[in-house]
């Protein structure tokens, strides 16, 4: 009785496995017909859906994980599986067809303005509406900007104005000397956050705890952390198979169709930041306005300082040149973003006003995207 539970719970493991397994053996089939309107909104859904509920089952085994390790180990599971996901996404969708130099790029910004404005909007939103206001550790806050501001600086805006090379991009050597400040900035964080000062991540005198209770886990069969464990990376393993075929109806919608190239860079940000999203709402919701925050700052953090060297690392070894300086428009709102979350998060305090505010520039830059 407790394995057919367990299997009934796990339903959608068979399905990715499945959708993995039919992909792998008759893809060069199913996607030769992406021509036809009807079969690549389909393939696109089936795709899109299997990868995004993988994501999502890896995040909920995350979260049951966390309950084990303590914050903010915790979190720190969360937002490393969240960046392999990334990773895998990305350089999926950059090695296949036509070189797509600024699709890093592109999905860095995305991800940057889905978490900065979309997730700490609706967060906040819906936090501030249930809740008026919500306190959370104003010097966590402090410690996650003060290294995400510079790294989203040296990442996207300084490769603009830069000499050595033409255009927004860095040469080999500034593009290594990126790398090595984005891992260091980001070790010596995670020693911050992880050793002496693990305090600034939690609310004083466990105050969070006594204003809501423990933030629940979703439902599942109770079983032990290595269980856990192991069903993480049974969905993490699909996700890798299918990221790479789902590269084949993203480049055909932008360069078939000539859709906006920054397209695929949302689109693979949708995957990446869905799950956090509902993790952060769901804290923000619980009155655990700590926890989302360590959510959704921590997701910038790693996606800028983990999954940037990781793709200068791809790009070396598979000799495909990236591209990394927003322009125009996109120059404008990621500094605004900034300028903002460094308001927003200085008080100790958040309430509906502020992410109303957040929500606006979400809508301004999807805006954008179709009109920049």
């Amino acid at each position: 009785m407790r394995l057919w539970s367990d299997l009934r719970h796990e339903w959608f493991l068979g399905f990715s496995w499945a959708t993995s397994v039919v992909f792998l053996v008759r893809g060069d089939v199913l996607l030769s017909g992406l021509e036809q309107p009807l079969w690549l909104v389909l393939i696109f859904a089936w795709l899109f859906g299997a990868v995004l509920g993988s994501a999502l089952a890896v995040v909920r085994h995350a979260e049951h994980l966390a309950v084990y390790l303590g914050e903010p180990y915790g979190t720190l599971l969360l937002t490393l599986a969240v960046t392999f996901v990334e990773v895998t996404s990305i350089a999926a969708v950059m090695l296949h067809g036509a070189n797509n130099p600024s699709l890093a790029r592109d999905t860095l910004f995305a991800v940057v303005m889905i978490i900065l404005n979309g997730m700490v909007g609706l967060s906040l939103l819906l936090g501030g509406l249930r809740h008026r206001e919500q306190q959370y550790n104003l010097q966590g806050a402090n410690a996650y900007l003060t290294v995400i501001l510079p790294l989203v600086v040296l990442t996207l805006i300084l490769p603009d104005f830069t000499r050595t090379t033409p255009g927004p991009t860095l040469s080999r050597a500034q593009e290594i000397v990126l790398a090595m400040v984005g891992i260091g900035l980001y070790l010596t964080f995670l020693t911050l956050q992880t050793g002496r000062h693990r305090g600034y991540f939690t609310l004083p005198t466990d105050a969070e705890e006594a204003l809501a209770g423990p933030v629940r886990a979703p439902r599942s069969p109770a079983r032990p952390a290595l269980g856990h464990a192991v069903l993480l990376v049974a969905y993490l393993v699909p996700v890798v198979i299918l990221a790479e075929q789902f590269a084949h109806p993203v480049d055909y919608l932008i360069e078939t169709l000539q859709f906006p190239a920054a397209l695929g860079g949302v689109i693979i940000a949708v995957l990446v930041a869905t799950p956090e999203a509902i993790g952060a709402v769901r804290a923000a919701l619980g009155n655990h306005m700590q926890r989302s925050i360590n959510i959704f700052l921590g997701s910038v953090l790693s996606t800028i300082g983990l999954t940037v060297p990781m793709i200068i690392l791809v790009s070396e070894w598979t000799r495909h040149d990236i591209v990394l300086g927003v322009e125009h428009s996109d120059m404008v709102m990621i500094l605004l973003t900034l300028a903002v979350c460094i308001v927003t998060f200085g008080g100790g305090r958040t309430n509906v006003f502020q992410g109303v505010v957040h929500i606006l520039l979400f809508i301004a830059y999807l805006a954008l995207i179709f009109q920049g």
